[in-house]
């Protein structure tokens, strides 16, 4: 049998007992798949009724180069709707905080204030159980909850468990929110970035700052001074009257020489020998990294965020930036393409949030990033880069970090040229994607050149990334010369792969298990997002996001060669069990059900395809 798959290339083997076809495996699905009363609208007539394609690209006869661009990137034509539109009529947030005092806005105010006709046009309830009641003693969408006939009364008001609030009371669970009033002086641009202007200014005539010692420093001063002195009494100017600037740049020590930080003195942070959890757009969120942290991994990081978004006080890129009290060693990521942007933004984030780390994102492949020269761009702009670098070291009290790839250019690695200088910039641990942006996810990670670099970084640590989906995988890569190990796509497959990796076994996990995974990145992201129909409908948004991923993984009893390769597709498979062939599936419609056994029905005019075409073509 093992012969027999491997004639197809890239497909996964499983046992021959497990093996269908596409056609028995949607009709087995289909013979488990509860009925729909004759009331209830069609919901297969409102999606497509078959399996999409196997991800191919899409060509004309004459291979136009333009078409197979056209499957790259995101999914942007897929039909989209924000969370907030399957609620006609929102309640006012006076209200449902059941405020004493009457809304700010009056009679202008464009939200419902009758909680008697807000409730008669609300979606019904989804459970009689609410996590954030059970869990911290009130919920804070009131009525708006919809599991809210847990914790109201009857005449509609919230209701509190006062022992289980005494035990949170006081307590953060979650940090780095975005205060109004910062963001109000974003917004009108009365922000001061001190820190900033001084560096920018070394840099404003676009000379490097130089690195001199102190007995050159001194003489080019004292050079300086007797030639503005014979300058002024060439002009007749008295320069025994004249005053010293208030800070000097070379001479005695003063309050600001000894109150800002030397690189000896920063927050320093181990990094060595730690599983690292890639910072993942739209799948990398809080409750994500919640369930991971849960499973082991050691350092976590926030989601993509663009400084010049930051620095205008956009509460969604703000969001980014949150860190959960179980989050021991935490990062966030910047994107950015200019000196002054970045450094002002990792002086704005230094001074208002709490993280052990600020990472750099120069390995992003986007067409969006990369064309403004930010992400995988700024590999190719080096005098950029080292002002960044530079830049946002000179103004942050914790390290500097910073992810690359090997080069843009798929036969052109650039990186081995670049670490050297990083360490000469001041950066304090590296990552290595072993792939260029032209390659993105296809082909296989270098990790022979991942290693040729971490021979390079030395002392600063170097993380590898990439392919890594077992413990066999991690221990090849720990055989190499890097510090750690970076995870990105393996833990969106399988997150207990932390697990499996601190534990050296592979874990024959079961579809209960799964579910049971599932399940807490629900109560999570009701806790994150809330547990109105906007927070659940963010909630499902974010899961089906997570399980086109979640849907290639293979159980480890199925497999003829044990383990799975993460650039292997998985053929169509009867699992163990329904739950477990469910899961297995790559059609929207199924992940849709699963998110309906942990969040209820989808509303009307439900519609959803994956963020990223990769995904959806599955």
């Amino acid at each position: 049998m093992e012969s027999a798959v491997e004639v197809e290339r890239g497909v996964a083997a499983i046992k021959e007992q497990f093996l269908t076809t596409k056609e028995k495996f949607h009709e087995f699905l289909e013979s488990g798949r509860p009925h729909q009363s004759s009331d209830e609208p069609d919901k297969e007539s409102e999606e497509p009724s078959e399996e999409p394609e196997q991800k191919k690209m899409k060509l004309d006869s004459d291979g136009d180069k333009k078409d197979k661009k056209r499957m790259r990137g995101q999914n942007k034509s897929r039909p989209h709707m924000k969370p907030h539109s399957y609620e006609e009529r929102r309640l006012c947030s006076s209200i449902i905080q059941e405020r004493e005092t009457k809304c700010f806005y009056g009679d202008k105010c464009r939200f419902v204030h009758d909680v008697s006709e807000y409730m008669s046009t609300k979606a019904a309830d989804l459970g009689d159980r609410c996590y954030l009641f059970d869990t911290f003693g009130k919920c804070r969408y009131g009525v708006t909850c919809r599991f809210a006939k847990a914790h109201t009364s009857p005449e509609l008001k919230n209701l509190l468990n006062e022992e289980l609030c005494k035990g949170w009371a006081g307590r953060e669970t979650v940090r780095n929110n975005l205060d109004k009033e910062l963001q109000r002086q974003l917004r009108k641009k009365q922000v001061k970035f001190t820190g900033a202007e001084a560096y920018l200014k070394t840099i404003s005539r676009g000379k490097k700052p130089e690195h001199k010692s102190a007995e050159e420093s001194q003489h080019a001063s004292n050079e300086e001074e007797n030639q503005s002195g014979a300058g002024d009494a060439a002009n007749g100017q008295d320069t025994k009257n004249v005053v010293d600037p208030p800070v000097k740049t070379v001479g005695p020590i003063i309050d600001a020489d000894i109150v800002k930080l030397r690189p000896c003195e920063k927050k320093q942070v181990d990094f060595k020998d730690k599983l690292y959890l890639a910072p993942l757009t739209t799948c990398g969120n809080l409750p994500f990294r919640r369930v991971c942290k849960r499973f082991g991994a050691d350092i976590t990081c926030g989601e993509m965020a663009m400084c010049t978004n930051l620095l205008q006080g956009q509460a969604s890129e703000w969001a980014l930036l949150k860190r959960h009290e179980s989050e021991d060693l935490f990062g966030v990521q910047l994107e950015g393409c200019f000196p002054d942007t970045m450094t002002r933004c990792a002086e704005l984030l230094n001074q208002n949030i709490d993280v052990d780390f600020v990472d750099i994102n120069s390995g992003c492949p986007i067409d969006l990033v990369y064309k403004k020269g930010g992400g995988c761009g700024l590999m190719t702009r080096t005098s950029k880069f080292e002002q960044i670098v530079r830049g946002m070291n000179s103004v942050l009290d914790v390290p500097l970090t910073v992810k690359i790839r090997t080069g843009v250019q798929q036969n052109c690695n650039v990186a081995h040229k670049l670490i050297p200088e990083m360490k000469k910039w001041g950066v304090s641990l590296i990552t290595l994607h072993g792939r260029s942006r032209e390659q993105r996810y296809t082909k296989s990670a270098d990790w022979d050149y991942i290693d040729t670099c971490s021979q390079l970084a030395a002392p600063v640590p170097l993380f590898g990334n990439g392919d890594i989906l077992s413990y066999e995988d991690a221990m090849k890569a720990r055989e190499t010369g890097v510090s750690g190990i970076m995870v990105a796509r393996g833990a969106l497959i399988k997150p207990w792969l932390f697990t499996e990796i601190k534990e050296n076994r592979h874990w024959d996990i079961s579809s209960s298990e799964r579910l049971d995974i599932l399940r807490d990145f629900t109560n999570y992201g009701l806790e994150h997002w809330g547990s109105d129909t906007q927070g659940v409908e963010k909630t499902r948004n974010f899961m089906l996001e997570w399980l086109s991923f979640l849907c290639r993984y293979i159980p480890v009893g199925l497999l003829e060669r044990v383990p799975q390769k993460i650039n292997e597709r998985p053929p169509f498979y009867m699992g163990r069990d329904y739950m477990e062939s469910l899961m297995a599936s790559q059609h929207v419609g199924d992940w849709i059900q699963i998110s309906e056994m942990l969040l209820g029905p989808v509303p009307k005019n439900f519609s959803f395809l994956p963020k990223h075409k990769a995904n959806a073509y599955k």
